[in-house]
């Protein structure tokens, strides 16, 4: 265990609503650890908390072995922040933007960002005039300018498009295997099975589940989904033993099974296929995703652990 952050009891309130209600957690030195739960459920409180800008009621953050609570600014030192909302200058351009973010970290000037980033073309380009996409590179840039050990992401590729997604994401990746830490928060489940090594999950400020992608999904429903669609059409009208525990026909002819036994259906299928003479054109075996586990999660009256 090699932990860089660790989160201990913590507790916010707001009169009688707990927006934090004694929460524990740790990050380990290089992993990608995400924060996830629905609208409230605290992981603004939390980071804000982190990184200083929210006091807590009561609890620990320890930073780098730095007590954060107690000394928040020595701590930031050691945290890049990527907000969600961008507050540079409307007219600031990007060199004057990272220039500007490394005097204050009182380091050089980091121009090398600006190639790695994909910025060096618009160094002269004011703020107000790049691409969404673009503002986010230019903002983990930012937060990237003095170099941290953990690197905290609030929703980096939120409303973002394809291509500028799958680049953030290439560039997060990046950042792990040069050996930071990432925290990361996200609505986004595909972009937290796709980065995260481990994710939390809070709802109504308690712990609801921690573990990997893998781990969180194999908690909840573990029935794989099987969908197939047959020229003919045979199965639509027919269920099998193999298949009573679920069985669908959608608009589109497609016959989607929920089962713990995909093998033995898939086997059933195809016999019942093969007797009709029919043909089959698409075929796909999912397991339950994490956002169908999330959303088990959210919806638990309490938010307790199931």
């Amino acid at each position: 265990m090699n932990a860089i952050l660790e989160v201990h009891e913590l507790t916010k309130k707001y009169g009688t609503f707990s927006a934090l209600d004694k929460v524990s957690f740790t990050v380990e030195k290089g992993e990608v650890f995400a924060l996830l739960g629905p609208n409230g459920a605290g992981k603004t409180t939390a980071l804000e908390i982190i990184e200083g800008i929210r006091s807590a009621d009561s609890g620990r953050v320890t930073v780098c072995e730095i007590d954060a609570l107690a000394k928040p600014d020595l701590a930031l030192r050691h945290m890049g922040i990527q907000l969600q909302t961008q507050g540079l200058p409307q007219s600031m351009t990007v060199k004057e933007a990272l220039d500007f973010f490394s005097g204050y970290q009182r380091c050089k000037p980091r121009s090398d960002l600006l190639g790695r980033f994909g910025l060096e073309t618009k160094k002269h380009v004011a703020f107000r005039n790049l691409s969404l996409g673009l503002q986010r590179r230019l903002m983990l840039a930012l937060a990237l300018a003095h170099d941290p050990e953990i690197i905290i992401l609030d929703e980096p590729t939120a409303a973002l498009d394809v291509e500028a997604r799958t680049t953030l994401h290439e560039l997060i990746r990046e950042e792990k295997e040069r050996g930071k830490t990432i925290l990361l928060a996200s609505h986004d489940m595909a972009e937290v099975e796709k980065l995260a090594d481990r994710a939390l999950v809070l709802v109504r400020g308690r712990i609801a589940a921690l573990g990997s992608p893998r781990q969180l999904t194999n908690q909840g429903d573990n029935k794989s989904r099987v969908s197939m669609l047959t020229r003919d059409g045979c199965l639509a009208t027919r269920e099998t033993g193999e298949c009573q525990d679920s069985w669908k026909v959608d608009a589109e002819g497609y016959v989607k099974i929920r089962t713990d036994r995909p093998g033995p259906v898939l086997a059933n299928l195809i016999a019942a296929i093969d007797e009709a003479g029919d043909e089959i054109l698409d075929l796909r075996v999912d397991r339950p995703s994490l956002e169908e586990r999330f959303l088990e999660l959210a919806c638990t009256p309490s938010g307790e652990k199931k």
